[in-house]
């Protein structure tokens, strides 16, 4: 009997430490922020402006493919993915690509957040 207590008490334990392992998504206090500017083609000259109203997309960790967070920039451009945890992420934006069968391609970026309360900054990130 005393093998047998020891042996589901290991379990439960074990179980439980393996369950308290925080993993990538909402919950912390690290920031990813950036700003978006668009660039558009008028007579063969390229102007530039910040890129109000635009999705960014967010995917926790490095296994998906199906974004977990979406947000629209500001009237300025920029963008905050808030209270994230540790972990890894991939950025992405879509960009307008006439040559592409779709007509969009995609702007991507992996994230680190290596401490608590990092705040990564991705700069600015052109799209047309």
């Amino acid at each position: 009997m005393k093998v047998f207590f020891i042996i589901v008490l290991s379990i439960f334990t074990l179980t439980s430490l393996n369950s308290c392992k925080k993993v990538e998504g909402p919950g912390g206090a690290a920031t990813i922020k950036g700003h978006i500017l668009k660039e558009k083609m008028i007579a063969g000259q390229a102007y530039f402006h910040d890129a109000a109203d635009e999705d960014v997309y967010l995917i926790y960790g490095n296994e998906d493919s199906f974004y977990d967070d979406d947000i629209k920039t500001s009237y300025d451009g920029t963008f905050e993915f808030n209270y994230l945890e540790e972990g890894n992420y991939q950025f992405f934006v879509y960009s307008d690509c006439p040559t592409c069968l779709s007509g969009d391609t995609i702007i991507k970026q992996d994230i680190l957040i290596g401490e608590k309360k990092e705040v990564v900054d991705l700069g600015t990130i052109t799209i047309q």
